[in-house]
């Protein structure tokens, strides 16, 4: 997740890259959002109204965008200005509801939705058939689903909530209650767990508008885990209390619209295709150099015009995808618990976007929580995690499996900026936090996820450690 200012209000994300990728894919020209896009610059640009563009018309225009975005008047312009320039040009994003998945939701999300049958089918289908661990005594089981505000609603928040329960329904190995309320996280209502599940809880999950029970919330937690009680979580669990939670509570209450992907995206490929003297910056000379080249593509017939249509069909072709490094919208972590940052072994600072080709390797091989591996290394496609370099260390965690980073290509290798220097890139891991137990899977983005049978087995695995069952070596793998 990061943290963006657009048009003054600051916004957190996760997965900055994903966006940026589905954002180039929506603005192809024959894509609806494309198209939305490719009408707005045309519109915007025939200032005549006569349907065509002419080269002096062009550039006029380009001119008049370039003098009114550079409010510093420094005869450059940054990619923040073009994008909030941009911002007023292009379409508003759609308006996102209150809960809405597959969102970056300023309010988060309270509210159970339901998980797509066929996903629910599928998981069933590949339930273990070999047994758990049989528990010491009944043991209960709380999923936390509830999203903090500002965060992405991860559409398979029900689903890994489903497979969580259907898991422990296999041999009584525990109970499961499923709660979106972050309320339930308390001294008193604790006391019937025996552990609690993350369940992609993004953003600041458990805070409230009264600091005084934010802080009950993150004790209780914090003490039901360390007095020998366990946790385990996947995915966005780890995407949680490294942004500025006081701000996204602000955007929340102020309602204002979520983030404008299509000037986010088309910001950064101006600045790929503009740059040319790689400063960071466009200058007046290099914007109109790409206003000229825009029409030297699209009047290949050489008549002095362009009309509309053929604007929006060859829109997608006049700039080039965002360089590797140019859009990358990382910026400095503010933890505001970092308790937690330390509990979950590590916070989210880019991912792979779905469905990238990951080559899992098995850490630990002679663990029970990776027995159902057979100490084979395999395939996986997913959305995957990668850690801020300070956040996660070997000396914090006992590795299960992770990334056989060898294995990347360069190109996807090159899809993150500042990459960890020690090219460590843990999936999978257990912990020690006092008496008690973590458990951490980072992949479980995708439905798929929950049809793989192997990975069933991992998490079982993962919550009844969590749950104190299933015993396992979790000294550090670096000491």
């Amino acid at each position: 997740m990061t943290q963006i200012r657009l048009i003054g209000t600051t916004w957190i994300w996760a997965g900055a890259a994903v966006l940026l990728a589905t954002g180039i894919v929506a603005l192809r020209a024959q894509g609806p959002a494309g198209g939305r896009t490719a009408q707005a610059l045309f519109t915007a640009l025939d200032t005549d109204n006569d349907g065509t563009l002419t080269k002096p018309e062009l550039e006029s225009g380009f001119n008049s965008w370039f003098t009114a975005w550079d409010n510093t008047k420094s005869g450059a312009l940054t990619q923040s200005q073009i994008l909030t320039g941009l911002g007023k040009v292009l379409p508003a994003p759609p308006v996102v509801k209150p809960g809405q998945s597959n969102t970056f939701n300023p309010v988060g999300n309270s509210t159970p939705f339901p998980a797509p049958q066929a996903a629910v089918d599928a998981m069933m289908a590949a339930l273990p058939t070999t047994p758990g661990v049989k528990p010491m005594h009944p043991r209960r089981l709380l999923v936390m689903a509830h999203t903090g505000a500002g965060g992405f609603v991860h559409a398979s928040i029900p689903l890994a909530a489903k497979t969580v329960e259907a898991l422990g329904n296999q041999g009584g190995l525990w109970t499961t209650t499923v709660s979106y309320d972050a309320a339930d996280i308390n001294a008193n209502n604790l006391k019937k767990y025996d552990a609690i599940f993350l369940d992609s809880t993004t953003a600041c999950f458990l805070d409230d508008p009264d600091p005084s029970v934010t802080a009950a919330r993150r004790a209780a937690f914090l003490n039901f885990v360390r007095s020998g009680k366990g946790v385990a979580g996947i995915h966005a669990a780890t995407d949680t209390y490294h942004t500025d939670c006081l701000a996204s509570e602000a955007a929340a209450k102020s309602g204002s619209p979520g983030l404008n992907i299509a000037a986010l995206v088309l910001a950064a490929r101006f600045v790929t295709a503009a740059d040319k003297d790689s400063d960071g910056t466009v200058s007046r000379q290099e914007w109109t150099a790409v206003a000229d080249n825009w029409f030297q593509k699209l009047d290949t017939g050489n008549t002095g015009m362009v009309t509309r249509a053929n604007f929006v069909a060859h829109f997608n072709s006049l700039l080039p995808p965002p360089g590797p490094h140019g859009p990358s919208l990382e910026s400095k972590p503010v933890q505001q618990w970092p308790e937690f940052n330390t509990l979950m072994g590590g916070y989210f600072k880019f991912h792979w976007p779905d469905p990238q080709l990951i080559y899992v390797k098995i850490d630990d091989p002679t663990s029970p929580l990776t027995a159902m591996f057979h100490g084979k290394d395999f395939e996986i496609h997913d959305e995957t995690y990668t850690f801020q370099q300070e956040s996660f260390s070997r000396r914090n965690v006992h590795v299960l499996t992770s990334i056989d980073y060898d294995k990347m290509s360069a190109e996807d290798k090159a899809k993150e900026a500042n990459p960890r220097t020690d090219a460590d890139y843990a999936l999978s891991y257990i912990r020690r936090e006092g008496k008690g137990r973590v458990f951490y899977e980072g992949h479980g983005h995708s439905d798929r996820v929950y049809a793989m049978t192997p990975m069933l087995e991992h998490l079982r695995a993962g919550i009844q450690y969590a749950l104190g069952d299933l015993k396992a070596d979790d000294s550090p793998s670096v000491k």
